[in-house]
C-alpha cells in the first residue's frame, strides 16, 4: 500500500507555514490588493523562514529539503494569497533553480546564498510578445562580442523581474544555428538587475495576483559577461523545458491550496450565513457543492503528491507534472466560481478572499504551460 500520510518533518513545515500563513500573511492580504503593492515584510520573512531555500542544499544557502517541501508550503500560502504564493514559487522554481540546476559552481556560489535566502530574487525569461506557449519561436537574440553577450529583444508577463530587490533574470535568446539541423541555437543567460541597455518596463494591470510583481522586459543591447552563459551554449530551451516541469508541481500545489481555500472558506460561511431560518449548509444544494468542491481539491492534491513523489525518485514525470497542473488549476478555478456563487453578493466584493481567488484563480489555467499544452502533453503519452 503506498502511505499518503506526510512524516514528522513534512508535517512540522506544514502546520509552520499554515500558522504564518493565517496569522501574517492573510490580515494583510486584502490592502495588499487594493492598493497593488508589492508585500516585501512578508518576502522578508518568509526568508527569514526559510522558504526560498527549502530545495536548495545547506551547501548552497539553502535549507537542505526537497522539491516536495515547497510544494507543501505552496498549497498552505495559496489557500490564503496567492500573490504571495506565487512570489514563492517563482522566486524558487524560476529564479534560483535554473542556477541551481545547470549553472557552473562559481554562478551557484555568486547568485544561490541571497536567493535561498530572500533577500534577493530573480526572474525567469521566456515568454515573448510572439512567443508564449510555442516558446521555441523565441526572436531575442545575443551575440558575442568582445568577451560579452549583446542582447536584444523583448519579454513578456516576468515575474518577480522589477522589485527593489530583483538580482537578475535568466533569459533565453537566440545565439545561432544548429549547423546539424538548421533550427534555431537557444541559449539561457542571466541578465543582472542594472545592466545597461536591460529595463523592466512598466508593471502590468493584471486582473489578478495583484500583489505580485509582473513586467514586460526590453533588452537593447544589454552587455552581459561571456561567463553568465548558463550550463551549455545551445541547452537554453532544454533547460527551461525541464524547470517548467517542475515548476508545474509546484503551480499545481499552489492552486490546490486556492482549491481548499475556497472550500474552507465556504463551510465557515456556510455554518454562519443563514435563509428561510436555516444555516444555507443545512441546504443541500449548498452541502452538495461543497462536497463537489471538497473532492476536486482532494483529487488535486493527490496529483501533485503523486507527480513530486516520482520526481523524487528519480523517474520521469513530466506527464504526471502534466496531470497535477491541468486537475489542480481547474479545481481552483471551478471551486473559486462555485465559492463567489456560494457567497452571493458578498462574493462580489474584493475584500473577500473568495473574490480574490475567483480573479487570481485564472491564470492558473494559463501560466507556466496552459491547459491546452498539458492536454498536448496528456495527449502525447497516450501515442496521439
Amino acid at each position: 500500500m503506498i502511505d499518503l500520510e506526510l512524516d514528522d518533518q513534512h508535517q512540522d513545515l506544514v502546520d509552520m507555514v499554515r500558522e504564518f500563513a493565517q496569522e501574517v500573511v492573510a490580515p494583510q492580504s486584502a490592502q495588499h490588493d487594493a492598493d497593488h503593492t508589492f508585500p516585501y515584510d512578508i518576502v522578508k520573512q518568509m526568508g527569514q523562514m526559510g522558504l526560498f531555500g527549502l530545495p536548495i542544499s545547506e551547501e548552497h544557502g539553502g535549507s537542505g529539503g526537497d522539491y516536495f517541501h515547497l510544494a507543501l508550503a505552496l498549497e498552505e500560502l495559496g489557500k490564503v494569497d496567492q500573490s504571495v504564493a506565487i512570489t514563492l514559487e517563482a522566486g524558487v522554481s524560476l529564479g534560483a533553480m535554473p542556477i541551481y540546476r545547470f549553472g557552473n559552481e562559481a554562478q551557484k556560489q555568486k547568485w544561490l546564498p541571497a536567493l535561498a535566502t530572500g533577500e534577493r530574487l530573480a526572474g525567469f525569461g521566456l515568454t515573448e510578445p510572439g512567443a508564449g506557449s510555442d516558446a521555441s519561436a523565441a526572436l531575442t537574440k545575443a551575440k558575442l562580442e568582445d568577451g560579452h553577450w549583446v542582447i536584444d529583444g523583448a519579454k513578456e508577463f516576468i515575474t518577480n523581474s522589477g522589485t527593489d530587490i530583483t538580482s537578475h533574470v535568466t533569459a533565453t535568446a537566440v545565439t545561432g544555428v544548429d549547423e546539424a539541423t538548421g533550427k534555431k541555437e537557444i541559449s539561457a543567460i542571466i541578465v543582472p538587475t542594472g545592466t545597461e541597455g536591460f529595463t523592466a518596463e512598466k508593471a502590468y494591470n493584471k486582473v489578478g495576483w495583484h500583489a505580485s510583481d509582473t513586467h514586460p522586459l526590453s533588452f537593447n543591447g544589454a552587455r552581459v559577461p561571456e561567463e553568465n552563459l548558463l550550463g551549455e551554449r545551445g541547452r537554453g530551451y532544454a533547460y527551461f523545458l525541464e524547470i517548467l516541469d517542475e515548476g508545474r508541481i509546484a503551480i499545481a500545489a499552489l492552486a490546490t491550496g486556492a482549491a481548499q481555500g475556497c472550500v474552507d472558506e465556504s463551510v465557515k460561511y456556510a455554518k454562519t450565513r443563514t435563509s428561510f431560518g436555516k444555516t444555507i449548509g443545512q441546504y443541500q444544494s449548498i452541502s452538495f457543492m461543497i462536497a463537489r468542491m471538497q473532492s476536486r481539491a482532494h483529487a488535486a492534491r493527490l496529483a501533485y503528491y503523486a507527480a513530486a513523489a516520482k520526481m523524487l525518485a528519480g523517474k520521469d514525470f513530466k506527464i504526471e507534472a502534466a496531470h497535477a497542473k491541468l486537475i489542480a488549476s481547474e479545481a481552483a478555478m471551478d471551486n473559486a466560481r462555485e465559492a463567489t456563487q456560494i457567497f452571493g453578493g458578498y462574493g462580489f466584493m474584493n475584500e473577500t478572499l473568495v473574490a480574490r481567488h475567483y480573479r487570481d484563480s485564472k491564470i492558473l489555467e494559463i501560466g507556466e504551460g496552459t491547459t491546452q499544452v498539458q492536454q498536448m502533453l496528456i495527449a502525447r503519452g497516450l501515442g496521439l
